[in-house]
């Protein structure tokens, strides 16, 4: 993982690799080339990320989280990385369960030191099989996360990004979220928007 310039985690909380996979491949991908962004990606698929037990752990003894799986490679991610895109499918109008655990579970980080997260930039990706499907709901539990652990979220300003990225998969996966030009032009306007925020913090 290089130190330099914009670095952009991308977590993708969905269980499956379609749709959500597919967008935030899309955002690194643009990051990367367009922006010159080193980029680094976490897929919740196929990890064992338990939930967080409040056991208070990482509060006590200040050296991360009790519970040792999947997370441990994350973690340093988390922390390497000066802007974050999460993304989620919608789930009864909610992010992700996989997601909600690997959001909770921050907390062991935040123990260590409060300010781990401050003035990173966060941005969202919300992907829904219907048009409404929840995906504002799911970009602002996002943006809470953010704004709990002092990080500056970012939307894509006015006309199609307002909270963040929505993509329309109309239940297609993968080839949905392709198909739908808008959600791509709002991932675009997304990242550009986080890209230039960094760049902003960092001059």
């Amino acid at each position: 993982m290089t130190e330099a310039g914009v670095r952009v985690l991308g977590i993708c909380g969905s269980p499956r690799l379609e749709s959500t996979d597919y967008a935030v491949h899309e955002a690194l991908t643009y990051a990367q080339e367009h922006h010159g962004a080193a980029v680094e990606y976490f897929s919740a698929r196929r990890k064992v990320v338990k939930f967080c037990r409040h056991c208070d752990y990482c509060i006590r003894k200040q050296q991360g989280c009790v519970q040792k799986d999947d997370l441990v490679e994350l973690y340093p991610k988390m922390q390497w990385a000066n802007a974050w895109i999460l993304g989620s499918p919608c789930y009864q109008g909610q992010i992700t369960a996989q997601l909600k655990a690997i959001l909770d579970r921050c907390r062991a980080l935040v123990a260590q030191n409060p300010k781990v997260f401050q003035n990173k930039v966060g941005a969202g990706i919300a992907v829904g099989g219907d048009r409404a499907g929840g995906q504002e709901h799911v970009l602002h539990s996002m943006i809470d996360f953010y704004l709990i652990n002092e990080m500056i979220p970012v939307g894509g300003g006015s006309f199609g990004a307002n909270l963040g990225a929505t993509l329309w998969s109309k239940d297609q996966g993968a080839e949905g979220a392709k198909a739908d030009k808008e959600g791509l032009a709002s991932i675009r306007r997304v990242v550009d928007r986080m890209v230039g925020v960094v760049r902003l913090l960092n001059v």
